[in-house]
């Protein structure tokens, strides 16, 4: 789970990261300074509020019966599938205009007060903030009880997100922000996927769905748990030597559909033209 929960939170974090310093740069370049304490303000609050929900969910759920912490995890785990989707395929279509879009909304807010002006940061973190404290729950989850490798992975991504970002303000590193969300998004869609199996399997033992026991297949003889390779499989990929038929079907179902709408390129905006006023007869 190091690799995988190190890609997530690298990529949760550089978006969370590159909306802070499109703010701050703006308020620095535009000498308006003043409100830089309020933006901090809304970026603060929607950390302490997604810590505060990744620490809800890992920590609430402990102690509750085994049918119902699986279903809490097969649900949160879907509830991750569907962010990080959706997340994937926004960063895809806005990574050209999002700087654009963020100084625009900061520039209204500036005309309405210190309150809009925290929205504006609250907003921008927090929806990242809170996909990740969803994708933390459900990556814990998956990995079992007493595995430290998810929150190392998370501390390493989000760190290496931090560090990025305070590099990419000062200008000392330049990335192609479309390339890097396009390959991060292909990666992200294939562990998303192996979330999504797992969360069914935890519908699958809470009763929720059928097919616990009608194995697609069963390798073990040849496919050591414990092997490195099945290691890193599981890790990665959330693939183990013994998977459900309904398993294998969301995997590849969702691998099929998703990663071949994520590739198809993108159709170029079409520009408006305004119609010609049509002329008017000469009265008679």
């Amino acid at each position: 789970m190091l690799a995988s929960n190190t890609l997530i939170g690298l990529r949760e974090g550089l978006e969370a990261a590159l909306v802070v310093v499109i703010l701050v740069a703006f308020l620095v370049k535009t000498g308006r300074r003043w409100a830089l304490k309020y933006v901090w303000l809304g970026v603060g609050t929607a950390v302490a509020l997604s810590v505060g929900l990744g620490a809800a969910l890992t920590f609430g759920t402990q102690g509750l019966e085994h049918d119902t912490q699986e279903l809490i995890g097969g649900i949160s785990s879907i509830v991750a599938v569907a962010f990080v989707t959706g997340m994937v395929f926004w960063m895809r279509a806005a990574s050209k205009s999002i700087s654009g879009d963020l100084k625009g909304r900061l520039d209204r807010a500036l005309d309405l007060g210190a309150l809009a002006i925290a929205a504006v940061g609250f907003i921008g973190v927090g929806r990242e903030g809170l996909e990740t404290a969803i994708f933390f729950f459900a990556t814990t989850e998956a990995a079992g009880q007493g595995n430290v490798q998810p929150l190392l992975g998370w501390v390493l991504g989000l760190g290496g997100a931090v560090l990025l970002g305070m590099l990419i303000y000062r200008g000392a590193v330049r990335i192609n922000l479309t390339k890097f969300f396009r390959y991060t998004g292909i990666l992200l869609i294939v562990v998303a996927a192996g979330i999504l199996a797992y969360g069914v399997h935890d519908l699958q033992e809470a009763g929720v769905l059928p097919g616990e026991a009608l194995s697609a297949f069963d390798i073990r003889s040849v496919f050591l748990p414990g092997a490195w390779y099945a290691v890193l499989l599981k890790g990665m990929f959330n693939l183990t030597p013994v998977m459900s038929v309904l398993q294998v079907v969301a995997w590849v179902l969702y691998v099929g559909v998703v990663l071949t709408m994520f590739l198809r390129p993108l159709r170029p905006a079409v520009p408006v033209v305004p119609s010609a006023e049509p002329q008017r007869s000469p009265a008679a």
